[in-house]
């Protein structure tokens, strides 16, 4: 029986990383996201319909579970889930000066669209035939997660609470056979930290801020997310990776 990944946030930057990474592995994988891009289209033509593209939006409660049923209407099931969506505040503003629109922007995608795909896949999941390979769900998160941005609260809250979205669906379904991890990524270069080069740049080169001299890259998570659905991974539940050049490290 063949294994099923499904990818939120996909279609570029560290989502597209895994997708090709989980498909390398053998995986099917469905690659969710509101948009595709010809990277996905390039990938999606070379599987020979391993891959898919699914359209789906994290804000929508209902078209998460639509998404899904796509899924397993074509695949059959579902082995993985890598919750990577995610999006930054549209503006960085002093967190005394953060608007209810972009808290409800940040988090409604953030945190609360991971929690119900985590609870609406787990579902699918328990529910499904068993297999020889350990259902995985794995959470990317952040540094943000720990780590404060006074000029972009809303994000570092929806990490931090993805943090505790793990925690808990670690503890709930390992009775299920189903295992829960977060990775953590550091300064990685995507589209997201573009704006901010030269502040990483400085703060990498100049600053010392990582005992690992350089940005990470999405094939650094994508590796990280590989070593997780290995099925050797099967005594562990509920464990942060930390992906983030050493950053957590606490130095003198």
């Amino acid at each position: 029986m063949g294994k099923v990944a499904v990818v939120t946030g996909g279609t570029k930057g560290i989502g597209l990383g895994i997708v090709q990474e989980l498909y390398e592995d053998g995986f099917s994988v469905a690659c969710l996201g509101r948009t595709r891009n010809p990277k996905v289209d390039e990938l999606i033509e070379l599987s020979q319909e391993k891959v898919k593209f699914i359209s789906t939006d994290l804000n929508d409660i209902e078209r998460i579970k639509d998404s899904i049923e796509e899924v397993v209407s074509i695949f059959g099931r579902i082995d993985v889930l890598v919750n990577n969506a995610g999006v930054a505040p549209k503006e960085r503003n002093d967190i005394l000066k953060t608007t209810p629109e972009s808290f409800d922007f940040v988090v409604d995608t953030n945190l609360k669209g991971t929690y119900f795909m985590t609870q609406t896949v787990a579902n699918i999941m328990i529910g499904q035939e068993k297999n020889n390979f350990p259902p995985k769900i794995i959470n990317i998160s952040s540094m943000s997660a720990y780590t404060s941005s006074v000029n972009r609260g809303e994000y570092c809250i929806s990490k931090a609470g993805i943090s505790m979205v793990t925690t808990l669906f670690a503890d709930r379904l390992a009775e299920e056979g189903i295992f829960v991890y977060e990775i953590r990524p550091g300064i990685i270069k995507t589209d997201m930290t573009s704006g901010v080069t030269d502040k990483y740049d400085a703060l990498i080169n100049e600053e010392g801020i990582l005992p690992i001299k350089r940005w990470g890259t999405p094939k650094d998570i994508a590796g990280a997310v590989s070593v997780l659905c290995s099925p050797k991974m099967c005594y562990s539940t509920g464990d942060v990776l930390n992906l983030d050049g050493g950053f957590h490290i606490r130095r003198l």
